[in-house]
């Protein structure tokens, strides 16, 4: 084994990190690798675990859109932002129940239900598990991102039936007071934790493109991968500027620079369903398809992520012919 994959050990996060398999200087070695040489390897873990034709389709609806505290400098549904997103008041059961029988007609095997606030009240939480236990009626995976939760609040999620909860790192713990102020990363590794111990899956990612550097974003990296376990689903997002935030004007990332983050997603964590994410729709479709060489197997499927647009469902459907995939029928975990 060489000197990229041995194991070193660096300070962990949170009582949810054990001894690291992956230092930050591994993942940026990683990165810097000749980029065929990094996609033949992360491709290789990739046949390794999975059917590297097969992609998991995920639908992401807002349950609940703009208003919320928290000054995340990414997003435009923060109320302190002058964007145009509204504050809206939540979505009734049965509209998010036709949302999800429509997505699953459409091919989506998980439904996940998003909403802008710092967490739920009980007036909230009461509500979105019964959006839960509908949606899982259908027969679909049930996802939420609701913010941080309480304590208790994860045991009532999962005991309604919620299969995963996203809740994202962002960023690297040096720059992620860069980007957010109204709480720390501790903080969500808090919510993960919860999660956790209340027997849900975690889907844990970050957003790269905010003006972070290569080392940072190995940082991120190298943090999800050494979190025990490390998360069952793994979105990686590229920015989506919106005017009015205070990241919009940011330099553009590479996009071969996104496919390198894809790629060590999948080496670093070989079993998680990496998931191509936001900034998508700018993506070219020579780059999409170099994401899926290097290990992402799973998309949101749609026209709309959370306040953001997504690809068109039949785009999507002829990128899928062009390159020989198709939709996967149920999650391929091996944890």
């Amino acid at each position: 084994m060489d000197s990229i994959t041995d194991n070193a050990a660096v300070a962990s996060a949170a009582d949810i990190t054990r001894r690291a398999r992956w230092s930050v200087d591994q993942v940026t070695a990683l990165l810097e690798l000749p980029f065929n040489d990094l996609i033949h390897r992360a491709h290789s873990v990739h046949r390794e675990h999975f059917d590297p034709n097969a992609v998991q389709l995920s639908t992401l609806l807002s349950i609940k859109t703009g208003g919320c505290p928290e000054d995340c400098g990414y997003c435009p549904q923060a109320v302190r932002h002058h964007t145009n997103v509204d504050n809206e008041d939540m979505l009734a059961v049965d509209a998010v129940v036709a949302a999800a029988r429509a997505a699953k007609d459409q091919g989506a095997t998980r439904f996940c239900m998003g909403a802008a606030w710092r967490g739920p009240k009980e007036r909230d939480l009461e509500r979105v598990i019964e959006m839960v236990k509908a949606v899982r009626a259908l027969g679909l995976e049930t996802c939420a991102t609701l913010g941080m939760l309480k304590p208790g609040q994860a045991e009532r999620l999962k005991a309604a039936g919620l299969d995963y909860y996203n809740h994202n790192l962002d960023t690297a713990p040096e720059f992620y007071g860069e980007i957010i102020s109204t709480h720390t990363q501790e903080d969500r590794l808090g919510t993960l934790a919860k999660v956790r111990d209340a027997g849900i899956h975690v889907c844990c990612g970050g957003i790269v493109g905010m003006g972070e550097t290569r080392r940072t974003r190995a940082a991120l990296i190298a943090q999800l991968a050494n979190l025990d376990p490390y998360p069952e689903s793994v979105p990686i997002n590229n920015l989506v500027q919106v005017e009015g935030t205070p990241l919009h004007g940011a330099a553009q990332l590479d996009l071969f620079e996104f496919v390198r983050t894809i790629a060590c997603a999948r080496i670093t964590m070989p079993k998680a369903m990496v998931r191509l994410s936001a900034g998508r729709q700018e993506m070219p479709e020579g780059i999409q398809a170099l994401c899926f060489f290097a290990g992402a197997n799973s998309i949101f499927y749609g026209d709309k992520l959370l306040t953001t647009g997504n690809p068109e469902v039949q785009r999507d459907r002829a990128l899928f012919k062009k390159l020989g995939l198709r939709p996967m029928p149920r999650e391929q975990r091996e944890f």
